[in-house]
């Protein structure tokens, strides 16, 4: 009973900081002129959101991490969880720094990028080996209790996870509240199979973002008020990865988290197919893009997409 009870008193903090917040910070983003500058080769409709303050995931990381101080035991797997979503989420505030001070739009280049991220993923990998003494068993979907070990394999297999996870995110956050939304429905879903394993540290923190991008897609959904970012989606990435590794159900998230996979899949084949053919098989990726180039509004492809998100989720605590 005590598990729940914090569990719910993680989540309302979460919730109650993130919806005080938004009002207080996102005044204070447009009056530092953080804007949001749109990509040229994205949907004209877009260019209307230039300006929209950005940065935004500082409110849930900050909704987050004092929930946790106050009510969640810092148990290694919860520090390693924060740091993640923390590491992470510097580097998407780098990113975006330049963006808005050097007006470049593309923010970090690309090996900048990576570089920053494969720092932060070294870092937790190995605090992660530290604390879990290898870290070595993986739940496999629909396969029961079966698990797996990838022994020398294991650290390239994390690095892969954790960069893929991460930049999945990232990619999905093209529309209003769409990443939120779906990040919303994919940490409650590991959170109710965290309590299934009475994880409940982690269970804890699970519910407390869930309550965190409760508070801040109020701020997020269309039209959105605020942007979460760089700052805020490679943040969540980072949260998502990690926590799926350190309770060992990383080879759920492709599952569960089916949306940004197929995101990151779209944009995958995008160019794989573009190379070979020198056509393009969306009409714009990633996947979200190609739905508004033929004619959808945007809440009609959020929603869609929250739909679809639900039931590969539904689909994961089936087979879990």
């Amino acid at each position: 009973m005590n598990y729940a009870l914090n569990i719910a008193l993680a989540f309302l903090i979460s919730a109650s900081l993130s919806t005080f917040l938004g009002p207080r910070i996102i005044p204070m983003l447009r009056n530092l002129k953080i804007g949001q500058t749109i990509r040229e080769d994205g949907p004209r409709s877009h260019l209307a959101k230039t300006g929209t303050p950005t940065m935004g995931g500082i409110i849930f990381i900050i909704s987050l991490t004092v929930s946790i101080l106050l009510l969640g035991k810092l148990t290694p797997d919860v520090l390693l969880v924060l740091a993640s979503t923390l590491s992470f989420g510097a580097v998407g505030f780098i990113d975006d720094f330049l963006k808005v001070v050097k007006k470049r739009n593309l923010g970090l280049r690309a090996y900048q990028k990576i570089l920053c991220q494969l720092i932060a993923s070294a870092l937790i990998i190995a605090y992660g080996f530290y604390f879990k003494e290898g870290l070595q068993e993986f739940y496999i979907p629909f396969m029961g209790n079966l698990t797996i070990q990838l022994g020398i394999f294991t650290i390239p297999f994390f690095l892969i996870v954790i960069l893929g996870t991460v930049n999945a995110v990232n990619l999905t956050d093209g529309l209003d509240g769409l990443a939120t939304g779906i990040s919303i429905i994919v940490f409650s879903t590991f959170g109710v199979m965290l309590s299934i394993l009475e994880k409940w540290d982690l269970s804890i923190l699970a519910f407390a973002l869930v309550g965190a991008l409760l508070g801040f897609i109020l701020f997020n959904y269309k039209p959105a008020k605020v942007f979460m970012g760089d700052t805020g989606s490679l943040a969540l990435g980072g949260a998502l990865a990690s926590l799926a590794v350190i309770s060992e159900l990383t080879f759920f998230i492709p599952l569960v988290a089916g949306v940004f996979f197929v995101e990151t899949l779209s944009v995958m084949l995008q160019v794989g197919y573009f190379k070979l053919t020198k056509k393009r098989l969306f009409r714009m990726a990633p996947l979200h893009h190609h739905y508004e180039q033929k004619g959808w509004g945007e809440l009609k492809v959020v929603w869609s997409f929250w739909a679809a998100s639900v039931l590969f989720a539904l689909t994961g605590l089936l087979v879990f």
